[in-house]
């Protein structure tokens, strides 16, 4: 980019290469089982009041496949992990769970139900959720093996014996199926003393997870009915649910089967980038969009949602986003794909692409109790508008630029970070909840809080430890690899609530904790527990002993991590010259002692800066003014604790200064010159652009070797455009302006330098979409000789943006153009 007179602040750079028979149930059940029914116009009730219901959760695996292996592998017990896991699934507020049971794991090449210790612990799992009032929809039948992200095991079931593409054609195949679904639905689970078919708290069935079909569309329909009709051999009276969203082709082969409802994905930002994803993905989730309205047989039925997440998005903003498009086109069950069981969490192996836990992801768990919270309070169909007007929604917000999820009713105030918003009425506040700092509570720990009101005066607090993120949780995965640490230590909070006061007590309630204190005007020390809070001159009465299904002092949280001193540091590209600048890191380990950090241009002086603590393991340093000249600078930084020496980069132990001391890594910054150009792209060292299409047949893209020597080139090349007639990619420059935004209004072109080995020229669209996720494009024509395309930014207009990564499934929306798309530059 080149100097200009007016600019906004831009994300993301996007090029775009051109041319010009049997009804679903209709009544309630008979059977005092079914606690809901399907109704005649495909709403699922109540059964007690007729009201419409809604459930709203995850999915969860550590009775199968390579959880319950990595469980093993560290030696811990299995069902105080899963006992552990459901307190939290119900600490955040969630009534669901769903999972596809690894059927190749409990069952034979026949179909027969093999009792063993996967099937004995995901008994437990589902009286564990039975105690917390969770509601299940079991998925049976998975297809999969069980390695992931291992190799298969040499499994004992049917899946596994005839391959997923025959399971859904093979009659012998089908045959195990029925059997094993006839045995699976009346197994007694030993917990609870019931049969999955009469447990009322098994609400429906999906029958399989993810059907891979062939063939004509009627033996689709036979094959579903097949296995409905031996689901309800058993006494089956509860919904059915089949997978339609994933053969679209076979959409109105599903719709004209016997089943209750039709289960549906989201995965909106793919799956698996390799690293984690930077922008606004909020348009991503603005709409869900279900393209099935033509088929007849679709309407009247119940809609659920298996498996959905924000792959690859540390951002605390995408649930609730999704949880409002969710409503929006009538679901009534959402279940995320998956709970990262706390004993795993701490390296995010399970899948790698996926992260969500209560003590690992404080922000994202929040966020995750507040999509809970817009899925049971929105109501079904209602439409918010687009995106960014329905950031604001009911009592909700969510905010990019904040990395913000937010509730604020009469009664709930929950945030995923830090916010400025007052309750809407703190004297009838009653349930509070977040991470960081609020008008109600100020705490410097980075680990979630949970505040509800027991009487007047009288309040429990739960408060978990600090989580460090110390590597991107999206890269490759393994179990040697820590991605985030726990530390427990006491931390400043302070509470603003009218009915507890200024000067109130706190005692500890969990078993081992005796950490107690009384509040000043200033605030109190708290450590990682459940405590109990009592206003001066209050006593609790004791009446209530639990806030829904959980007690009191019930606690659970990770033990401290054990490791040296750690650094995490993403360092900015390029600063401006003249002008002092931030240094931040988040250092785990070093609850005593200090950081200190060494700059120097290069070769010249070296100056040392102090790190200052900005919480409990945020540090900064400011770099003055007269350091910041033209050129380069290098720096590193020192950890001391007590004898203890780290210095990053490089995660090296003793003395810096010894005199034997031969490694000298070091960061570097480019120091612009006031009236340098600011590189936004370069494929010799930038490899993160996204591509449209991902896979094609006929599609390529590849790193060449440029003009000049060392320089590499992004090719892509196609034998046809496909039905969207355009390919493109798209690369997050967000990182690179971070150093220079002071000068982002004195840009006025973009200059692209690009070919075509066409004979003849063709049109390329070049797309800025800011972080608000306006998109302004201009076109460019590409010849065969690389040439400086010059294009003035005052001639970028409104446009639409292609969604990549691409959603999933394929057939939701590819582009999106907002309202604020309306401005020139």
């Amino acid at each position: 980019m080149e100097r200009a007179s007016s600019f906004f602040s831009f994300g993301f750079l996007l090029f775009i290469f051109c041319n010009t028979t049997c009804r679903a149930q209709t009544g309630q059940s008979k059977k005092d089982n079914a606690l809901i029914y399907v109704d005649k116009e495909g709403v699922m009730r109540w059964r007690k009041d007729k009201t419409e219901a809604s459930f709203f959760g995850v999915n969860y695996t550590t009775p199968f496949a390579f959880a319950y292996r990595a469980h093993k592998a560290l030696g811990v017990d299995l069902e105080q992990a899963i006992e552990q896991d459901v307190y939290h699934m119900a600490r955040i507020g969630l009534d669901a769970f769903r999972v596809h049971v690894w059927d190749t794991e409990i069952s034979d090449v026949a179909g027969n139900l093999l009792e063993n210790d996967h099937l004995k612990l995901f008994d437990f799992l589902l009286a564990e959720l039975k105690k917390r009032n969770i509601k299940t929809i079991i998925t049976p039948i998975a297809f999969w093996g069980n390695g992931y992200p291992e190799r298969d095991e040499d499994t004992p079931g049917f899946s596994r014996f005839f391959g997923r593409g025959k399971l859904t054609t093979n009659d012998s195949a089908i045959v195990a199926q029925e059997n094993h679904l006839k045995q699976f639905f009346k197994h007694v689970n030993p917990y609870t003393k019931l049969s999955y078919q009469n447990d009322p708290d098994i609400i429906a069935i999906e029958i399989n997870n993810e059907p891979s079909h062939s063939g004509p569309k009627i033996g689709v329909t036979k094959y579903i009915n097949r296995l409905a009709a031996a689901v309800k051999g058993t006494g089956w009276s509860k919904p059915i649910f089949y997978n339609i969203s994933q053969g679209p082709y076979y959409a109105d082969a599903v719709a004209a089967s016997v089943v209750d409802g039709f289960s549906f994905q989201w995965y909106p930002s793919g799956l698996v980038s390799g690293g984690t994803l930077k922008g606004n993905y909020l348009p991503h989730v603005d709409k869900y969009t279900i393209p099935f309205d033509t088929i007849a047989a679709f309407h009247k039925k119940a809609l659920m949602v298996y498996e959905f997440d924000a792959a690859d998005i540390f951002q605390p903003v995408m649930y609730p986003a999704m949880a409002k498009s969710f409503r929006e086109a009538g679901f009534q069950w959402a279940t995320q794909f998956a709970y990262d069981p706390l004993a795993i969490a701490h390296a995010n192996t399970e899948y790698q692409t996926h992260y969500l836990n209560l003590a690992y992801t404080p922000s994202k768990a929040i966020s995750m109790l507040i999509a809970s919270r817009v899925f049971h309070k929105v109501p079904r169909l209602k439409n918010y508008g687009v995106y960014p007007a329905d950031s604001v929604f009911d009592s909700f917000r969510v905010s990019y630029k904040e990395s913000l999820s937010e509730m604020n009713s009469e009664q709930e105030f929950y945030y995923s970070n830090s916010t400025g918003t007052k309750p809407v009425n703190i004297s009838m506040l009653q349930h509070l909840a977040g991470v960081g700092n609020s008008t109600v509570v100020k705490y410097n720990g980075s680990g979630a809080y949970f505040l509800d009101k027991l009487e007047e005066g009288v309040w429990r607090l739960e408060v978990m430890p600090d989580a460090i993120h110390i590597r991107d949780p999206f890269e490759r995965a393994s179990p040697k690899k820590e991605v985030t640490r726990i530390q427990w230590q006491a931390n400043q909070m302070q509470i603003i609530l009218p009915d507890l006061g200024v000067d109130f007590s706190s005692k500890a309630l969990n078993v081992g904790n005796s950490f107690s204190s009384t509040s000043r005007a200033d605030g109190f020390q708290v450590s990682p527990g459940t405590y109990l809070l009592i206003g001066k001159g209050k006593k609790f009465s004791g009446k209530n002993e639990t806030i829904g299904a959980i007690k009191l002092n019930e606690f659970v949280a990770p033990q401290p991590s054990k490791g040296d001193m750690y650094l995490r540091h993403e360092p900015l590209t390029e600063v401006s010259a003249g002008k002092s600048f931030t240094i931040q890191a988040k250092i785990a380990g070093l609850d005593t002692g200090k950081a200190m950090l060494e700059i120097n241009q290069l070769w010249g002086q070296v100056e040392t800066i102090p790190m200052m603590r900005k919480s409990a393991f945020e540090f900064i340093a400011q770099i003055p003014a007269e350091l910041v000249t033209p050129g380069e600078l290098q720096y590193r930084i020192i950890l001391r604790k007590g004898n203890d020496v780290s210095v990053f980069p490089g995660d090296l132990k003793g003395d810096p200064f010894a005199w034997d001391t031969y490694q000298n890594e070091t960061w570097k910054i480019f120091v612009a010159d006031e009236k340098s150009s600011l590189e936004i792209f370069n494929p010799t060292t930038d490899r993160t652009a996204w591509t449209f299409p991902v896979w094609r047949k006929g599609f390529q893209t590849s790193y060449i070797t440029g003009e000049q020597s060392g320089q590499l080139i992004f090719r892509m090349t196609t034998n046809e455009l496909g039905d969207a007639k355009a390919m493109g990619f798209q690369f997050s420059f967000v990182d690179k302006v971070k150093g220079r935004r002071q000068e982002m209004d004195s840009f006025v072109k973009l200059v692209v330098r690009a070919r075509t080995t066409n004979t003849t020229p063709i049109k390329a669209k070049v797309v800025l979409i800011g972080q608000d996720a306006s998109s302004l494009s201009a076109f460019i024509s590409l010849s065969n000789d690389f040439q400086d395309l010059e294009i003035p930014l005052n001639s970028f207009v409104a446009d639409a943006a292609l969604l990549m990564p691409r959603p999933y499934p394929g057939f939701l929306p590819l582009y999106f153009k907002g309202p604020n798309s309306g401005n020139k530059l």
